[in-house]
């Protein structure tokens, strides 16, 4: 049975949290005492020093051999679940979309695990249950991170391969080159050869018009499948070569041209990879993460500490992350026009995923790996934490939906800690 003195210890540990925020977002809202531009440069040290070393510094605590792997699975079957309905929908419902599959992915299943749950945890179930707190650091650090940047970044290259006029696919063949595949239905010679005299090149048959006029003929009513290399070592100002134009209106030609597309994919998927490798190299939690694994199991198998002078100086600035992350996120508030940038639809939407699909589908997943217990506890408690930071950082960054999930960080941080304890009332029962 939960007694009162067990809220009032919560509370004493997370309050102090908002009382941090709040200070900070009164300090520009009110009282006027950070410019935005001094805003700019606290969020800019709060995300390349303060949370990367608070990450290093848990990560590294722990011990990788003695993992629970049954929660491990649990948070990663949860995950999984929540992707395959998301991107089945995607397929297979008429209002389905990549876009809103990775934001409510990130909604559903990412919540603010470092700054507000470890804290949060330890308070209600104790410290030996902090530990699960910090594993689940390590995943969503290295796994599911990394695989939400790569969902940012194939949907970016896959928005560059799509765009274009008059049902153009682009994509990169190679760096400087590019392919333009065209469709055009019920073809036209003479307004074929008009299209590209305008392009500034020439179709380049065999045996010059009578060959387009017998494939013509051939194909009847067929489309017309266009394919124009645009190359960077063209000389001419529009980039096209003599021969970069082909076209092909018959079956052979065609799937000719869907083999070239095929290899082409291939291409545009390695692309992604190099982006998506750029990307977390640059990334500093990344090499926090790392690090503070590469530690961690260095530690747990040979029983080595850090050196004093290594402890005392991530300590220094780890301990002063979490309060600097609030602080932060209380700046980033009142930057906002307005609590509830995405409308109210969308936010309750937003509050449901987060806080009542997300704990449903974490219990269901712990259930099927057989957790009960207090861990079964911490499992559901810790999927109703509220939004996490990083994937609004990253909504913003690639321009999809930043106004859901701002609005998801800042609500959801001021309902989360009733919700958060109604849950831990409530599973004490």
């Amino acid at each position: 049975m939960i007694s009162l003195a067990d809220i009032y210890n919560v509370l004493a540990a997370v309050i102090p949290l908002y009382v941090t925020m709040f200070l900070a977002y009164a300090s520009v809202k009110w009282w006027k005492v950070f410019t935005p531009e001094q805003c700019s440069g606290i969020n800019r040290f709060v995300a390349t020093f303060a949370i990367p070393l608070l990450s290093f510094e848990f990560i590294s605590r722990i011990n990788p051999f003695k993992l629970n792997l049954h929660f491990i699975a649990a948070d990663s079957l949860s995950k999984v679940l929540v992707l395959l309905v998301l991107f089945s929908l995607a397929n297979l419902s008429p209002w389905g979309s990549l876009d809103w599959s990775i934001t409510l992915f990130s909604l559903t299943t990412l919540p603010n695990t470092i700054v507000v749950g470890i804290p949060l945890i330890k308070s209600m179930y104790g410290a030996d249950q902090e530990g699960l707190m910090v594993q689940m650091v390590v995943l969503q650090s290295v796994i599911w991170y990394t695989l939400l940047l790569f969902l940012f970044e194939y949907r970016a290259a896959r928005s560059l391969v799509m765009e274009g006029a008059g049902g153009s696919e682009r994509t990169d063949a190679e760096e400087g080159d590019e392919v333009v595949h065209v469709i055009v239905a019920r073809p036209s010679l003479e307004r074929e050869q008009q299209r590209v005299q305008q392009m500034g090149s020439k179709v380049a048959p065999d045996s010059g018009d009578k060959r387009l006029e017998e494939e013509e003929e051939e194909c009847g009513s067929k489309e017309l499948h266009m394919f124009v290399w645009k190359c960077a070592c063209c000389v001419s100002s529009d980039g096209l070569c003599e021969k970069s134009v082909k076209v092909c209106s018959t079956e052979e030609d065609r799937r000719r041209a869907e083999d070239e597309q095929k290899e082409i994919s291939g291409v545009g998927f390695m692309l992604i990879m190099k982006m998506v490798l750029l990307k977390l190299v640059t990334n500093p939690n990344s090499y926090a993460s790392l690090l503070g694994l590469t530690w961690a199991l260095v530690s747990g198998r040979w029983g080595i500490k850090k050196p004093k002078i290594l402890e005392n100086s991530v300590t220094m600035l780890s301990n002063a992350g979490l309060g600097m992350a609030m602080f932060s996120l209380g700046l980033f508030m009142a930057l906002q026009p307005r609590i509830i940038a995405c409308g109210n639809k969308q936010a309750v939407v937003g509050m449901v995923m987060r806080f009542a699909v997300g704990p449903a589908v974490m219990a269901l997943a712990s259930l099927a790996v057989s957790i009960r217990g207090t861990v079964l506890k911490v499992a559901i408690v810790q999927a109703a934490l509220p939004q996490g930071i990083v994937p609004f950082v990253f909504a913003r960054e690639y321009n999809l939906h930043p106004e859901v999930l701002s609005t998801a960080l800042i609500f959801g941080m001021m309902v989360s800690l009733p919700v958060t304890i109604l849950y831990y009332v409530l599973l004490g029962l």
